[in-house]
């Protein structure tokens, strides 16, 4: 466990439960304890960011609405009316410790385009290097179904992953990832998130909320493929980072990956939406799992799709499984021309390619 006075950066991201007392009610002293919180963490040399979630739950306040909105035109209304009021607040707990705060709100699109996911890590770059504290939440007010992150869980893995952040702290009102089928007691320490980690989720019952337990094992994942350690704990305890800067643990933390992916693949790894499927037979499913090996057309039983050159495509195994994302090197329609013509020897170009990477190792990242 890397501790945390040995990181670099930090990504906290706070709840609605954490933040208000109530639909549509700040907890402004909370709020002011944690920005205290984030000024300790900065004294120490330590970047922070933010991913704050309660604008919708206070938009629902202010338009004296008692149940989430199901209508996507309502909720973005929730969510314009409470992200004012959202960062004003942010900003005036960070005016006691004279810190400036900046508001970054983002879709999923956001993260698909790489020039533009190449855009936010500049920006919070530049933001960090000149001392402000970037918030980042869902642009609940343009997102659409195929453009949400879904819960701002997987929005702060993303994040981490972005900014190349050493720690995750998701922060709700639970303590940690709590054994309900056994000791009822918060595990400590997960290694790794096995099939008995994930039988011990719950979903959330809050009606400001989305997501629950099952949504931060979600996060836990993307952040773990990029190297970065997470913690679920509880928003509730003002002395929280004191505690941990002292060795003490707290929550449940999640070691990242021993061999996190590279810098220059991470836009890869956290990909929702791939442009077409690669169907491998099992010797290269091996090479790629095992050996670190590129996928050549040898290996290809089955392509689908639409995709370009330089196109994300998930890489499956026969039974449907994904085992890998990565950049394809050809289009749909050579690779299928290939695929269909592999056995013809007067086909040269196909020859060319059957023993070339159709995803090369440096452009393809495992999957959990």
């Amino acid at each position: 466990m890397l501790p945390l006075q040995q990181a670099k950066r930090v990504v906290i991201k706070l709840g609605t439960g954490v933040l208000t007392s109530g639909i549509g009610d700040l907890n402004t002293a909370r709020i002011e304890a944690l920005c205290y919180q984030v000024k300790v963490l900065r004294d120490r040399g330590i970047d922070v960011i933010l991913v704050s979630s309660g604008a919708v739950g206070l938009g629902m306040g202010k338009l004296a609405l008692e149940q989430r909105p199901k209508e996507l035109a309502m909720l973005q209304a929730c969510a314009a009316v409470g992200q004012t009021i959202l960062i004003n607040t942010w900003q005036k707990g960070f005016d006691l410790h004279g810190l400036t705060v900046a508001q970054i709100l983002l879709t999923r699109e956001d993260l698909r385009a790489k020039h533009r996911h190449n855009a936010v890590f500049n920006t919070i770059e530049r933001l960090l290097s000149n001392g402000t504290v970037p918030i980042v939440n869902e642009n609940d007010t343009v997102s659409a179904s195929e453009i949400k992150f879904g819960d701002n869980d997987t929005l702060s893995a993303l994040v981490a992953s972005v900014s190349n952040a050493d720690q995750l702290f998701i922060l709700s009102n639970i303590p940690g990832l709590i054994d309900m089928q056994g000791t009822g007691e918060v595990v400590p320490y997960v290694e790794k998130i096995t099939p008995a980690i994930e039988a011990m989720a719950q979903g959330t019952k809050q009606v400001t909320s989305v997501g629950g337990m099952i949504s931060k094992l979600s996060a836990t994942k993307i952040a773990h493929r990029a190297g970065c350690g997470v913690t679920i704990g509880s928003g509730q305890d003002a002395e929280l980072f004191n505690k941990l800067l002292t060795g003490e643990s707290v929550g449940t933390y999640f070691a990242p990956s021993a061999e996190p992916i590279k810098s220059h693949k991470r836009w890869i790894a956290i990909q929702d939406h791939t442009h077409g499927t690669l169907t491998v037979d099992a010797g290269a499913a091996s090479a790629i799992r095992l050996s670190g090996k590129s996928l050549l057309s040898a290996g290809i039983v089955n392509c689908e799709g639409d995709f370009e050159e330089g196109d994300v495509v998930k890489i499956c195994t026969a039974d449907g499984s994904a085992i890998a994302h990565g950049l394809a090197a050809i289009n749909y329609t050579d690779l299928s021309s290939i695929l269909e013509h592999r056995g013809d020897a007067n086909q040269s170009d196909a020859a060319n390619h059957h023993s070339s990477a159709i995803v090369h190792r440096d452009h393809l990242v495992l999957l959990d």
